[in-house]
């Protein structure tokens, strides 16, 4: 087809092999039947056809108009379809990948949970995580090779990307079961005496709590740098070291029996847990789907720390919040 073509004219050849009837075809289109038949005249001079004759039974295609038609059922259903049509997301037949942006130790505290529920509501839809560099992160999220961005990322604050928040959380000791710290509470002290395992991971969580500890001054003496969460409750299940990690890590390697909590000896800091995603998605609705599951899994009301947070810490996330309040 020639560059200029008006596709609006194949609405017409539609319109009046459905009808074979010139007034009924313009009412359909909502034009008038002068305008209707300029339409058509038109198309009869660009294809030196007649395309419709006049007859008993109303107007009737020839062979050229009939072979067009079809071609022009099927253009006009594509554009509908891919263009006009609002699209939607249907999980349960959906066959997809999501491409999330987690840290390893995120993704013990969602993967399980968002796997379990996926596989409830859209079985064919499968994941797929990566612990993105920090400088590296922007640009897959700008090239669509991420969907979601799921923890704490302070640096994704950016134009361009969307946030929703999710929870609130904060950090706990790991230790070994039978550690000899375990017979008191922990104090500054001993807290700075014993042997540390920390993560050196481009984790913002870990670089939160570093900054934390500069601010109070409190010092610690680092036995292990690693830059593996996974491996931190082999190493403190069969020594005397001591790790911080957030909250939820801690909890889910002491429910294994590898390891007992151990509330910090000073006030905790805490953070925001959020999504992330770039505007490219924000109105995909498979996106968007994805979104409103991780919102319905992982908020304040389905916080499955909290009780743990609040034996450690009692009601500190309150009196933290104030002091900010204050302090601002």
């Amino acid at each position: 087809m020639e560059t200029g073509f008006d596709l609006n004219l194949l609405r017409v050849l539609v319109a009046l092999d459905r009808t074979r009837n010139v007034t009924r075809a313009a009412l359909e289109l909502d034009m008038s039947q002068s305008g209707f038949s300029t339409a058509l005249a038109r198309l009869r001079r660009r294809f030196g056809d007649p395309l419709f004759v006049r007859t008993a039974r109303g107007m009737e295609p020839t062979a050229r108009a009939a072979t067009m038609i079809e071609t022009a059922r099927h253009v006009l259903a594509e554009v509908r379809s891919g263009v006009l049509d609002q699209p939607v997301f249907e999980p349960r037949t959906a066959r997809t990948e999501f491409r999330l942006a987690l840290a390893d130790v995120a993704e013990i505290v969602f993967l399980p949970r968002l796997l379990k529920h996926l596989q409830a509501v859209a079985p064919n839809v499968s994941l797929k995580s990566d612990p993105w560099r920090r400088d590296d992160l922007h640009a897959a999220m700008e090239a669509g090779h991420v969907d979601l961005a799921v923890g704490y990322f302070p640096d994704l604050g950016t134009a361009g990307i969307y946030t929703q928040r999710l929870y609130t959380h904060t950090f706990a000791c790991m230790l070994r079961p039978g550690h000899p710290a375990l017979k008191a509470p922990l104090t500054e002290r001993t807290y700075g005496e014993l042997g540390h395992a920390i993560v050196t991971s481009p984790s913002r969580s870990d670089e939160l709590f570093e900054h934390f500890l500069e601010r109070r001054r409190i010092e610690r003496r680092v036995a292990l740098r690693t830059p593996h969460h996974l491996s931190l409750p082999a190493i403190i299940e069969k020594t005397d070291l001591i790790a911080t990690v957030p909250l939820a890590t801690a909890h889910r390697h002491a429910q294994a029996g590898l390891v007992e909590l151990a509330r910090l000896p000073f006030d905790p800091p805490f953070f925001a847990v959020r999504q992330y995603w770039h505007r490219r998605g924000h109105h995909d609705p498979r996106v968007r789907w994805l979104q409103s599951q991780m919102s319905e899994l992982f908020n304040d009301t389905s916080d499955e720390w909290i009780d743990v947070e609040r034996q450690l810490y009692g009601r500190l996330r309150g009196r933290a919040a104030r002091d900010t309040a204050t302090r601002r």
